[in-house]
């Protein structure tokens, strides 16, 4: 039993040197997969914003950075790009947004993100 005095500290630190990264990768992960899907919720109600009938394809563009600003950080809205174009010959608006997560720890490679939404065009019977 003496032998062992002062064993716990050894322990504890190794213990924290697989808890600590295993943590910080699963609140890596969970950083991630919130700006994807707040991402995809923005491209996709910008898309929704520009598919109405007198609504044009900059009115997408400024819906999506303005729901990213609100939600997120101003740095998520820098790439948003829409367009129109056409899916089995249905006139479709696309609304496309790319921006990188920072890591959380002291050291990694941030992840890039890239979210697209669709909304078909209404046109006039």
């Amino acid at each position: 039993m003496r032998d062992e005095r002062g064993a716990a500290v050894p322990e504890f630190v190794l213990v924290l040197t697989v808890l600590i990264p295993l943590v910080l990768g699963i609140a890596q992960l969970a950083l991630v997969l919130h700006v994807r899907n707040t991402m995809v919720a923005a491209a996709s109600d910008g898309a929704r914003a520009a598919a109405a009938l007198d609504a044009g394809v900059a009115g997408a563009e400024s819906r999506a950075r303005d729901v990213i600003r609100t939600t997120l950080a101003d740095r998520f809205a820098d790439d948003v790009v829409a367009r129109e174009s056409q899916v089995d010959g249905v006139p479709v608006i696309e609304v496309r947004i790319r921006g990188e997560v920072p890591p959380l720890g002291l050291w990694g490679p941030g992840v890039a993100v890239d979210a697209v939404g669709h909304a078909v065009r209404q046109e006039e019977p």
